[in-house]
């Protein structure tokens, strides 16, 4: 392994590129007009990549302000399948007047690097970024080309950035067999002092869904039969009111066998809710993975108090379950009835077994750094780019992984107020990623 001295200093210089691309406002509000500095962090990782000899590919992808950048380090054997090293520079809004300290501001102050991006995942990046310029300043060579990519808009679904690349560059991950990146390896502490580090091996699809309803306009004070709004609202209510049915995928029921077998805690299916409210913190994502959901998120009616509109519309957010799509259709269907226009972006359900060569990396590296862990699959409530790479035949895995203290509800801080990330942690990190990137 890396001297301890030169890998101490990458595992410095990740919480300093950290803070660096926390300072950079990525904001994505999904609407292209309002971007601002996702060109910027693609230049600046472009900057800290060709300083140390990487040859880069920089790629536009939808405008002057959408940018992506792709860099490959060659391994002892070119005939191995790559392993791609993925992450997002594009963050969502932040207010400032919510925030303890400015959001962009990458402080580093009472043991964490706080701003938006700090967890979701300029962390990731820096610890990535970090050791992709140590390997190259080093001469060290990882068994299998390691392919570092920097992308844009993973925040609006990744049309300007993993969906654009794989549509359009497909060379780029040329050889790529599997992926790692956000939303995974992190610790949960379950019982005495014992770590669980949670790998995602699956996510929910994602349907960002538009309902319609269209009415007859006329005066607000008069009669109206088909109001829009009143039809628009009752659908909202029923659907936001609705209990999809509990499913148990592999991976969840692997994830919760694990936790068992670690606490002695029981899941029995006729009260799973309420035995997964024991996991504290993470049960709101754990929970959100036993079934579908469709939560109302927008609602857009009228133009003036006194005049009922012709059409209303309401924006969901759905999540749905690997093997799922056809019955969640279903249901949508029995309850909003024909007369609900719907339209949507859908994202598909990602999933992958927790076996093989190079899981058993990950749980070596892992107990390399903390002896007492545990490595367990988890699926992933959102989604992340990996909805795009598995279209190329990538195994995907979110593998970032963080020794978090016991007491920080880690699940919050994604999109949260007050983002933040453990220096400790992130030095953490970086080794095990060393450990992992010369193992895999």
């Amino acid at each position: 392994m890396t001297e301890p001295n030169a890998i101490d200093a990458a595992a410095d210089e990740a919480v300093t590129l950290t803070s660096e691309l926390i300072r950079i406002d990525t904001t994505n509000t999904g609407d292209p007009a309002t971007l601002t500095g996702e060109r910027e962090a693609a230049e600046y990782v472009a900057a800290k990549l060709t300083e140390v000899g990487y040859e880069i590919t920089y790629v536009e992808s939808g405008g002057a302000n959408r940018h992506n950048v792709i860099a490959r380090l060659p391994g002892a054997d070119p005939d191995r399948g790559a392993l791609l090293v993925h992450g997002h520079l594009d963050v969502v809004p932040a207010d400032p007047a919510e925030w303890s300290v400015h959001p962009f501001s990458g402080a580093v102050q009472d043991g964490y690097v706080w701003g938006r991006g700090a967890v979701d995942m300029k962390d990731m990046l820096g610890m990535s970024l970090a050791l992709a310029r140590h390997y190259k300043r080093e001469g060290i060579v990882p068994p299998r080309d390691l392919i570092f990519a920097f992308l844009a808009d993973e925040e609006a679904g990744g049309k300007y950035g993993a969906q654009w690349l794989v549509d359009n560059r497909p060379d780029l991950f040329a050889g790529a067999t599997e992926a790692i990146s956000e939303v995974g390896g992190f610790s949960v502490t379950l019982r005495d002092n014992v770590r669980a580090y949670l790998v995602e091996t699956a996510e929910k699809g994602i349907r960002w869904m538009t309902l319609r309803v269209r009415g007859t306009a006329g005066h607000g004070s008069m009669l109206h039969h088909d109001n829009a709004v009143t039809t628009l609202s009752e659908a909202v209510a029923k659907l936001g009111n609705h209990r999809f049915p509990l499913v148990l995928s592999d991976s969840v029921r692997e994830f919760l066998a694990g936790v068992t077998e670690i606490t002695g805690w029981d899941f029995p299916e006729d009260d799973l809710d309420g035995a997964v409210a024991k996991l504290g913190n993470i049960s709101r994502m754990i929970g959100a993975t036993l079934r579908d959901t469709a939560n109302p998120t927008m609602l857009d009616a009228g133009y003036k108090a006194n005049v009922i509109p012709s059409t209303a519309e309401a924006a969901v957010d759905c999540r749905i379950l690997p093997g799922r799509v056809e019955a969640f259709d279903r249901e949508l269907d029995e309850l909003l009835g024909p007369d609900i226009e719907r339209e949507w972006m859908e994202l598909p359900p990602v999933e992958t077994t927790f076996d093989g060569a190079l899981v058993d990396a990950m749980s070596a590296s892992v107990l390399a750094e903390d002896p007492n862990a545990r490595t367990l699959p988890y699926m992933l409530s959102g989604g992340t780019d990996a909805k795009s790479f598995q279209r190329l035949g990538i195994r995907n895995f979110g593998f970032a992984p963080l020794k978090l203290p016991a007491d920080l509800d880690f699940s919050a801080l994604f999109h949260g107020v007050d983002e933040r990330v453990p220096v400790d942690a992130l030095r953490f990190g970086t080794r095990v990623l060393d450990r992992f990137f010369r193992s895999c």
